[in-house]
């Protein structure tokens, strides 16, 4: 049984934050059945009367690496952890970009993956109808709207860590268990935010 899901769009730092969390926890041994879910930030901000970006995949930025990740979640997972990551750290380390499928394709060779095999499955056109089906049913059965949101059950929480673990499994740990603390044990707080960050 899933411990609970996260969504993911690997151009928001706020994602990845909290996946970097949950990585370095399940790396240093945190037992949780974890469901990564993708959730596309461009389809959130379609105008109404503008077609979907499933129909346009090539006009959003975020979608080919999203398809990529689900095409090692599945086929590889083995290996999902650590191109999960490096996705992230394409974007946000490195400032390079998501939609070139060379970079997309350094990630993955650089982390043991076959990327011709990922690439020729996006070209099949499924990893593109998973994004869209898991992005819409956690639209539907959560009113998820945006990225990471940790659902639990029933409930759905979208979490803004500010914070990078950088390597710490304890502290990764101990976050995460905070956030499903609250989902579990307080379903009460709506909204607890910061007017200012003290840096």
């Amino acid at each position: 049984m899933t411990d609970f899901a996260v969504t993911w769009d690997y151009r928001c730092p706020f994602a990845r934050n909290a996946h970097e969390h949950v990585i370095d926890a399940l790396r240093g041994g945190a037992g949780w059945d974890v469901e990564f879910v993708p959730f596309s930030l461009g389809q959130v901000h379609v105008a109404e009367g503008d077609p979907d970006v499933w129909a346009r995949p090539e006009s959003d930025s975020g979608l080919l690496a999203l398809q990529a990740g689900v095409v090692v979640r599945d086929r590889f997972p083995d290996r999902f952890l650590d191109v999960h990551e490096g996705l992230f750290a394409l974007r946000h380390d490195e400032g390079r970009h998501l939609e070139d499928p060379a970079e997309v394709r350094q990630v993955l060779s650089g982390h043991g993956v076959d990327a011709d095999a990922v690439f020729d499955e996006i070209g099949t056109g499924a990893p593109l109808a998973t994004v869209r089906d898991e992005h819409t049913a956690a639209a539907d059965r959560h009113d998820v709207w945006g990225v990471p949101t940790f659902v639990r059950g029933d409930a759905a929480v979208f979490v803004r860590l500010m914070e990078r673990p950088r390597g710490d499994a304890d502290l990764a740990r101990r976050t995460i268990d905070r956030v499903l603390g609250l989902m579990d044990g307080f379903p009460e707080l709506n909204e607890f935010k910061h007017t200012s960050l003290k840096r």
